[in-house]
């Protein structure tokens, strides 16, 4: 799945409650453990703890173009969202899991190509900031759970593990987002359904490790991919997210750049064969590595690349500062030139 395109644009999670959870909570008095406790019986008390503890800071998000979540990211009402969730839009109004009140709330910053935005609760009830962890932290097997308001069902849970971490996902354009390339992305068997995008992926210690985004599809069967989906690592989440709240925009992408515009290049049938260059930024990587437009990319480390989709692919694996061969036809010949890549500009 690094570099199919075979995902969906929107965040999906979870429709229905983990089993249980509710008699789990009320099943015997607070701090007792039944003398016939099960192990099962104790996992389910620890994931209606996980439950009770981070829902508060789960909510819906409302726009005139469609319905996610967001998770509370600190006291002053910050919200952090997917920017495919927020799309063109600057005002929306917020559902707390815990009540029924519409909060109205305003754009602060989006940053599309990580996907992510940040907006901001105007006035309100006191808030409970979700604990956000360390994705770095995270090992294939651990269990989560991810948390949301999958079609506008608020406040909904489900459970599954960490398939992978560091997954670089292609996420196709949609009618909210320009489409990008997500770079480090936790994949996990939580169920992901449409209007989750936004929500929390919490780990057995109540912590944030990841806002979900996207599901996996199957072409061949025009749905989603069941256990396949993808989220955002909490610590790029919380580095963009502080950011934004701090300035009011992203000002270090810390996302490796070519330096130059490009297009995906076809053959007479119309299949993708690389990406020209149509203009070099000055001074940029591009330019000093003596690239220019015209030139055709054909590959980079060795690494074919046929379209932009797969151009972006190979550079969000990548951060500023590495050098990279690059191949490229220049008048019916192969070049290949090591290239120093720069930061994308922050937006």
């Amino acid at each position: 799945m690094r570099r199919t395109g075979v995902v969906v644009g929107h965040a999906v999670l979870a429709m229905t409650l983990v089993a249980g959870l509710a008699s789990a909570c009320t099943s015997s008095p607070a701090g007792q453990i039944p003398a016939d406790q099960t192990v099962g019986g104790s996992l389910e008390r620890q994931y209606a703890d996980v439950v009770n503890k981070v829902l508060p800071s789960v909510a819906e998000i409302q726009s005139p173009t469609g319905t996610g979540s967001g998770v509370v990211f600190d006291s002053d009402g910050h919200i952090v969202t997917n920017a495919h969730v927020v799309g063109r839009e600057t005002r929306f109004n917020v559902r707390l899991s815990t009540g029924t009140e519409q909060l109205p709330a305003t754009l602060v910053s989006s940053y599309p190509p990580d996907d992510l935005a940040v907006i901001k609760i105007e006035g309100g009830p006191n808030l409970r900031p979700a604990r956000f962890g360390r994705s770095a932290d995270l090992r294939p097997g651990d269990i989560v759970m991810a948390m949301g308001s999958p079609l506008g069902l608020e406040a909904s849970v489900t459970e599954g593990i960490v398939s992978a971490v560091g997954r670089t996902v292609p996420e196709p354009p949609s009618e909210n987002s320009p489409g990008t390339v997500l770079r480090q992305a936790i994949q996990t068997s939580a169920p992901i359904n449409p209007g989750n995008s936004g929500g929390a992926l919490v780990d057995l210690n109540g912590q944030v490790v990841g806002i979900p985004t996207l599901a996996a599809t199957l072409p061949q069967l025009g749905g989603t991919a069941p256990g396949i989906g993808f989220a955002l690592p909490s610590d790029l989440v919380t580095d963009l997210a502080t950011q934004i709240v701090a300035n009011g925009r992203v000002v270090n992408s810390r996302r490796a750049s070519l330096g130059a515009s490009v297009q995906t290049v076809t053959d007479p049938e119309g299949k993708p064969v690389g990406v020209g260059i149509v203009a070099v930024q000055p001074g940029g990587p591009a330019a000093t590595a003596g690239l220019r437009p015209g030139d055709v990319i054909t590959a980079i480390g060795g690494n074919p690349v046929t379209d932009v989709i797969t151009l972006q692919a190979v550079l969000a694996e990548h951060v500023p500062g590495d050098t990279v061969q690059v191949t490229v036809l220049r008048n019916g010949a192969t070049v290949t030139v090591p290239v120093v890549l720069g930061q994308q500009p922050a937006t």
